[in-house]
């Protein structure tokens, strides 16, 4: 047999491997261009488009629009019929318009408002739970001008519907979203400026002692508007011992908000104390004078020195009343900051 030659070559009959080409990518404007069916491609190697996510874009439909700046309804009573109705809606825009449409009813038109106030008070409390910013602030807005509108809303609408709103203007206050926060406590300031005290102050007496340390800081703060708004004989109805004591609980609360409150209760309270002490001594004066006969003055200097010491004997008499009452209303502790508060007030 014959041997091959060992020359290390290849035989003839074996030809030479092909060269590999180099791919070419397909163009970046090929990706954009639509597929068969009228598709796009899907480039996985194109960044992707950022979403527009401004709150214009998202709430482009709702315009937050100030009181003052409100204008009357066209067709007042056809929007008032079907007012609950387009606030109970599924669609958010929509329910942002009827709101706004019953803060126009409120300010421009509360006689057509007033007979479905009732409903309108609950179907806003619906809305206060909405989680859409847009719908929440816009029910908030439409709480202040109703409470402007309508002073005393206790008796306009049912208790249940009342209680029920004060609790969501509580809870909206002590948000950490500090735009609708803001908005619920103008709404409060307006419920506590516009609303007879005497009823109102009950009502925010039972979150005083609410289990969130911010409902109960809210509270507080009404109530404390509500306080420097009452004569005394309005405190007496309430209960002179019973403001104190609120105050009392107050002041040692965890927040500093509810301890300033109770700071501005107990002043009002003692303020009006003693505004009612200078007027009964007024009283007792002008008898006095008219029951006198006229007699000749010893002298003026010795008239002036009476006229100081009689200051001084009332003075001290208001006070030692005063002493009395914190001391039958309060425990000791609580009598000792209470008398600590007056003072620090009185040498401002």
């Amino acid at each position: 047999m014959a041997l091959r030659a060992l020359d290390n070559t290849l035989p003839a009959a074996v030809s030479e491997r092909p060269r590999k080409t180099a791919k070419l990518s397909a163009p970046a404007v090929a990706a954009a261009t639509p597929a068969e069916g009228g598709r796009k491609r899907n480039d996985e190697n194109a960044a992707p488009k950022a979403k527009d996510t401004s709150p214009a874009a998202v709430e482009q439909a709702v315009e937050y629009v100030r009181s003052e700046d409100l204008q009357p309804v066209a067709g007042p009573k056809a929007r008032a019929a079907g007012l609950v109705a387009e606030i109970e809606s599924k669609d958010w825009v929509k329910v942002c318009e009827a709101l706004n449409d019953a803060r126009r009813l409120a300010i421009h038109h509360p006689a057509l408002l007033a007979p479905i106030l009732e409903k309108v008070v609950l179907a806003v409390v619906k809305t206060m739970k909405n989680p859409r910013s847009a719908v929440l602030k816009t029910s908030v807005m439409a709480c202040t001008d109703v409470f402007h509108a309508f002073g005393n809303l206790i008796s306009s609408a049912s208790a249940e519907a009342f209680d029920k709103l004060l609790l969501q203007l509580l809870l909206k206050a002590s948000q950490d979203k500090r735009f609708v926060a803001e908005e619920a406590e103008k709404a409060m300031r307006a419920m506590a400026t516009s609303m007879p005290p005497l009823p109102l102050l009950k009502k925010l007496k039972a979150y005083v002692h609410h289990a969130n340390l911010r409902v109960r800081a809210k509270a507080a703060v009404a109530m404390a508007h509500c306080v420097a708004r009452m004569e005394i004989g309005t405190m007496k109805e309430f209960g002179l011992s019973a403001l104190l004591q609120v105050s009392a609980e107050l002041l040692n609360d965890r927040l500093p908000e509810a301890r300033e409150a109770a700071r501005s209760i107990v002043g009002s309270t003692h303020a009006a104390f003693c505004k009612e002490a200078a007027l009964k001594d007024e009283k007792e004066k002008e008898q006095q004078e008219e029951g006198e006969s006229a007699v000749a003055a010893a002298g003026k200097e010795t008239e002036t020195e009476q006229e100081q010491e009689q200051e001084e004997q009332e003075k001290s008499a208001v006070d030692a009343a005063w002493e009395s009452l914190c001391a039958l209303s309060l425990a000791p502790i609580s009598a000792l900051a209470v008398a600590k508060i007056v003072s620090q007030l009185q040498t401002q």
